[in-house]
């Protein structure tokens, strides 16, 4: 028996060691985002080393070849081996196979070789980037890692795009982003293979591109006054006098790298010139541009109307947008450029005498009509260069120019018409495709554009709109993704609002639409967000966000607080109280009911663990519950709360303004009173408010509390003050007004709304409830 212990222990320990490296693959090893179309799972493993060879017969290939390279030694503290000649076993290899469309590629993966077949650089890219996403997560390591076997499953994976165009557009105008940044977000559409970056390089509030024959589009239009410190929507108007010192462009040389990095990594960079609206920047530098030569400074936030357009009737408009066209093209070989043409006030146009001629001489019945001449005219210089023009979706006004694509925001409805026209569209609905609107409870993210797309929703949407005829369908390019930058000021916030949706386009983009599934992609994203952490991308985790909705129960003075989260059947779990969120947290099914002042802290859980953000909310029961409230001062209809008894159902409003449960006063003050039906021992009263400037909603300048035991005598309890103050932010804020403990019945509540924002517009006062304690 002495002799069989330590022989037990050895074939133990070799079982232990053969499993070890052995790995079985599951199918659910295989979580690639995009989703391919086949995978064929076979059972054995190829193994990375040092000595493995990338057979690389081109410099494209040599190139493709080094960025996983660099990967492994930086993961790995390894590098393979580059080289011309195929050894004996452990290589990749790249073949060529010309019946493939583009961008497809077939890869195949034994335990001796891994082989990439493609039509040409498109499909070698991906092939990469698949294996890439067959390798553990920590290949994306910038330090050495250890104990991780560089092992991925043989596998045969047959791929390609469903859509030809998957584009993200991102906006350099509103705030600046500088090359490196783009380069970074090139790199992570190559990672996703998606295949267009549009830059939206002109608008009222920056020219980021140097157009030498016209120095002052950068020396001015580049530049503008610095109101950071307001709210977008809040900001003032700028003098024409006053020097911009906030703002940057990208040189013509910057931006030749930036389209050579591009073309690298299989991404074509759409450059977006505006025209005839969104040009404040180009008339402040040069007004000439304008229909009345007026000198305008570059607005240094949001504008609207927007009045100041490029002149349709002059000749000399035209000649300028030319010479900028020429420049343009001689830096991006695109297939397209974008114009805009989209939100053009054309009050000017229809009092300008330049303009008017114009229609005239051409029998243009309206501006709409004009624009569309503009449109036309500009389109037809673009072809001569052998160009295609895009333009959003108001470029069908006035009719279509002959050869344009349109790319459909305003919903599905105008990429629909121009597709029947017989024209290319490319859809990029607001609603899921505008990655600027919130993807989580206002309360807990960024200040966005005040409107919501989820992870969820943009990986339901589909280019192709449900009636489409077949012919129609054939007109959908694909679609993209718009970030438009009012409120994002730094790289950080631009990944935080592209991360990971952008995943989620991708496979809308890519993947068959039959094999595309909700629960499978949330299982799959887990792992590409270990990679982002790698990366060092600042990503949303917004999906694992837990939110609640509340009702109240009146007459039973009872809130009920429903619980939900994105992702599909998912393990909620809360407690009450000071109890710690752990696994013996109670698992949610139905909505909780509350009857007294409690603590409630919620998570999703994972394999019995809390994951993202602990929701946390006070319930909060006082005197005012369920009592009656007599509105001295109506709210304003537009927003009404949830009725009569919204001031006191204990219910908190969100930054959300449109929730449901604020109550809101337009120029007037709040003055109400509420009849608590006998008399209370009361010391202190709460009014809830919301500030969000750029809305035009402001804090009350001051709060008074009034207090009576017959309803028609009152005296002042106490009263606080808030001058008006700057605040770029959207922002939740209790008042308090606490004076000696006093018996009362009824409690005037009076609250002063600022009347004017220094902008000059009608503001807003917005309350939720006012507690009584």
């Amino acid at each position: 028996m002495r002799t069989l212990k330590p022989l037990f222990t050895l074939l133990f320990l070799a079982v232990l060691s053969s499993g070890y490296s052995q790995k079985v693959f599951t199918e659910k090893d295989i979580q690639i985002i995009p989703k391919p179309n086949q995978v064929v799972l076979q059972s054995g493993s190829f193994e990375f080393s040092k000595n493995t060879v990338f057979v690389a017969a081109t410099d494209f290939q040599k190139d493709i070849s080094n960025a996983l390279i660099n990967k492994f030694g930086a993961a790995a503290g390894w590098r393979p081996i580059i080289g011309t000649k195929a050894p004996k076993n452990n290589y990749i290899q790249f073949k060529v196979d010309s019946n493939l469309h583009n961008e497809a590629y077939k890869l195949e993966i034994n335990n001796n070789t891994i082989t990439v077949t493609a039509k040409g650089n498109a499909g070698f890219i991906y092939g990469l980037e698949t294996i890439r996403q067959l390798l553990p997560t920590a290949i994306e390591s910038k330090h050495a890692v250890t104990i991780v076997k560089w092992e991925i499953p043989n596998v045969t994976i047959t791929d390609e795009p469903r859509f030809q165009w998957r584009g993200l557009m991102l906006d350099l105008s509103r705030h600046f982003f500088d090359k490196n940044y783009i380069l970074a977000t090139i790199d992570r559409l190559a990672m996703h293979k998606m295949n267009v970056l549009h830059l939206h390089l002109v608008d009222d509030q920056g020219w980021r591109i140097e157009i030498k024959k016209y120095p002052k589009l950068t020396e001015v239009g580049a530049w503008r006054v610095d109101q950071e410190n307001l709210a977008w929507n809040a900001r003032l108007l700028t003098n024409p006098d006053q020097k911009g010192t906030y703002g940057g462009f990208l040189t013509q040389e910057e931006l030749k790298e930036i389209v050579k990095y591009a073309a690298a990594k299989n991404v074509e960079v759409v450059p977006e010139i505006e025209m005839p609206a969104h040009v404040s920047s180009a008339i402040a530098a040069y007004p000439e541009l304008a229909c009345f030569d007026q000198r305008i400074g570059v607005p240094s936030g949001g504008l609207w109307p927007i009045t100041d357009i490029y002149c349709a009737g002059k000749e000399s408009t035209f000649e300028f947008l030319e010479n900028v066209i020429d420049e343009v093209i001689t830096i991006f070989p695109s297939k397209y450029i974008h114009i805009g043409g989209d939100e053009a006030t054309k009050t000017n146009w229809e009092k300008c005498p330049h303009c008017q001629k114009r229609m005239k001489e051409h029998g243009l019945k309206n501006v709409h009509e004009l624009q569309s001449y503009f449109v036309k005219r500009m389109e037809k210089y673009i072809n001569s260069k052998g160009k295609k023009l895009i333009g959003w979706d108001e470029i069908l006004e006035g009719g279509l120019a002959p050869e344009a694509t349109v790319m459909s925001w305003r919903g599905t409805k105008g990429g629909t018409e121009a597709a029947q026209q017989g024209h290319d569209v490319i859809m990029t609905p607001e609603s899921p495709c505008y990655f600027n609107f919130y993807q989580g409870p206002q309360n807990e993210e960024p200040l966005a554009f005040d409107a919501y797309n989820p992870l969820n929703k943009v990986y339901e949407f589909d280019p192709v709109v449900s009636g489409m005829t077949p012919q129609e369908a054939a007109h959908v390019l694909g679609g993209q993704a718009n970030l438009w930058a009012e409120f994002l000021s730094a790289p950080k916030d631009s990944e935080y609002m592209i991360f990971p949706r952008l995943a989620a386009l991708s496979e809308v983009l890519w993947s068959s639409k039959e094999s595309r599934n909700w629960n499978d992609f949330t299982t799959r994203l887990a792992p590409l967000l270990k990679r982002y952490d790698y990366l060092g991308i600042n990503y949303a985790k917004s999906a694992y966000l837990v939110t609640a909705v509340s009702s109240a129960d009146i007459v039973k003075k009872q809130i009920n607080v429903t619980l939900k989260n994105e992702f599909p059947n998912p393990d909620i779990r809360y407690v009450l109280g000071n109890k710690t969120l752990d696994i013996n947290a109670l698992k949610y099914t139905n909505p909780i009911q509350f009857n007294q002042t409690t603590v409630l802290k919620a998570s999703l859980f994972q394999n019995d663990k809390p994951v993202g953000k602990t929701f946390t909310d006070t319930i909060v029961f006082h005197k005012a519950v369920a009592h009656k409230v007599n509105y001295l001062t109506p709210f304003n209809n537009s927003y009404k709360g949830d009725g009569p008894f919204t001031m006191v159902n204990t219910i908190r409003g969100s930054k959300n303004f449109h929730d449901g449960q604020w109550q809101a006063w337009l120029v007037n003050d709040m003055e109400l009173v509420i009849d608590l039906e006998k008399q209370e021992s009361v010391q202190e009263v709460i009014i809830g408010t919301l500030e969000s400037q750029g809305a035009g909603i402001f804090f009350p300048v001051q709060v008074k509390v009034l207090v009576s035991n017959d309803g028609i005598k009152y005296k002042e309890a106490g009263k606080v003050s808030r001058p008006y103050a700057s605040n770029p932010t959207s922002e939740l804020k209790d008042f308090k007004i606490n004076f000696e403990k006093t018996n009362v019945r009824f409690i005037k509540v009076i609250a002063s709304n600022l009347k004017k924002s220094p902008r000059g517009e009608s503001s807003w006062l917005f309350v939720d409830e006012i507690l009584v304690n």
